[in-house]
């Protein structure tokens, strides 16, 4: 049972995770539309782990989990990314983030990650 801050910009992505995480069991303390919000949640909120888009406006998503890794280098985040996103998907990996996950996803992918993050 873990705390999971969802970051996405697309409200329908945030609300199919949600719905994911919470039918998996987990609670979700909290919804980010962009990096830069996703990193003031994660100081306010402290989630066990995050979801992170990739492409976002305002911060994306390496430079959001490169923020988080800042004020908690432990933190644990899964990137979530459309296909043909690949150099973006391997600067996540080099900068911290634990898994990815190719959007669109399904049930059984989150949990896999999950369980190996987790």
């Amino acid at each position: 049972m873990a705390k999971v801050l969802v970051t996405d910009d697309a409200l329908f992505m945030r609300m199919q995770l949600k719905d994911i995480l919470t039918n998996l069991g987990h609670e979700v303390v909290g919804e980010a539309e962009n990096g830069q919000v996703s990193v003031e949640k994660y100081q306010e909120l402290q989630p066990d782990l995050v979801t992170m888009d990739i492409t976002m406006p305002e911060m994306n998503g390496v430079e959001a989990l490169k923020e988080i890794k800042k004020i908690d280098n432990t933190a644990k985040v899964i990137m979530c990314s459309a296909m043909g996103q690949q150099d973006m998907v391997v600067e996540a990996i080099q900068a911290g983030a634990k898994d990815f996950i190719v959007k669109p996803f399904s049930a059984e992918r989150i949990e896999e990650s999950l369980n190996k993050v987790l």
